[in-house]
């Protein structure tokens, strides 16, 4: 299995496609492995013309869990009286790092939700690593927007239950919590990933570490400013866990960046829009569609 290093922190990644084509990095979101990329999103993007890299953040999936950092304690770092073990900024190194192990020295990038964040932070430190930048229902860090509707952090917050098949049953409720109204929720699909991605690492501890991280990195707003590489943010109206208006204010903090907003999406990306997300990448970087 393919590995990156930074600072000391194994970053576990795949590839797929023709190393030769465009290449594309993909960072996914909050608690979430690499696995949480829709295998047909991912083969609709080689059909594009990408060699796609898909990796898991650090404390996720087959990466270095930092357990040894001790519990993220979210109260404390809302309050200013806790110092997070790592921060967006770090994230951000981790993914030069899966770029720098494939010999890649720029890529497009495509960033979901907290992965739309590292992806933003790597435009802004990093900003000869990005051909292109895409930034799915994400936000900017700045507390008046992009935040969470009633009720849905309680849902995903809930102290996981002691055994695998209940925490699985949780998963799967928070999957639908999020869910897209606007298009059909496959409970199916949903619980077979919940159940693979247990079986595969299950490591809530980590999942507590990376908000924390949110949390201590600030607003990018202003930083977003400099920001120069083609830019595509995309959103969807019904988002309940990173509010629209998040997806509205990235877009409007890069210069030139096109927003896309889907009606009836939600924090997932429903099968359906596989296929014009990829399109939109595609334009954006120039390839061809399939």
């Amino acid at each position: 299995m393919p590995a990156a290093t930074n600072a000391g922190v194994n970053i576990h990644y795949v590839t797929e496609g023709d190393p030769a084509a465009e290449p594309l990095l993909l960072v996914m979101g909050l608690g979430a492995q690499l696995t949480a990329w829709h295998p047909d999103f991912k083969a609709a993007l080689v059909a594009r013309g990408f060699f796609v890299v898909s990796f898991d953040n650090r404390d996720v999936g087959l990466s270095t869990w930092l357990d040894e950092a001790g519990a993220a304690d979210l109260i404390a770092g809302l309050s200013g009286t806790a110092t997070a073990p790592y921060l967006l900024s770090d994230m951000a190194a981790d993914a030069t790092a899966v770029l720098d192990a494939e010999g890649i020295d720029s890529a497009h990038v495509v960033g979901a939700s907290m992965g739309g964040m590292i992806a933003q932070t790597l435009a802004i430190e990093h900003p000869g690593r990005l051909r292109s930048l895409t930034s799915i229902m994400s936000t900017t860090g700045a507390p008046a927007v992009g935040q969470p509707h009633p009720g849905v952090i309680e849902v995903l917050l809930t102290p996981p239950p002691g055994e695998r098949a209940a925490r699985i049953d949780q998963s799967v409720r928070g999957a639908r919590a999020i869910s897209s109204p606007g298009y059909p929720f496959d409970e199916a699909r949903a619980r077979a990933r919940a159940e693979a991605d247990y079986d595969r690492a299950y490591h809530p501890e980590g999942t507590a570490r990376q908000a924390f991280a949110i949390l201590a990195s600030g607003d990018r707003t202003e930083a977003l400013g400099q920001v120069q590489v083609p830019t595509l943010v995309v959103h969807g109206d019904a988002d309940p866990l990173v509010d629209v208006s998040g997806g509205r204010a990235t877009a409007a903090a890069i210069p030139g960046a096109e927003l896309t907003i889907f009606p009836g999406m939600g924090h997932d990306l429903p099968p359906a829009l596989h296929v014009p997300v990829a399109d939109a990448i595609a334009a954006l970087a120039g390839t061809p569609r399939a």
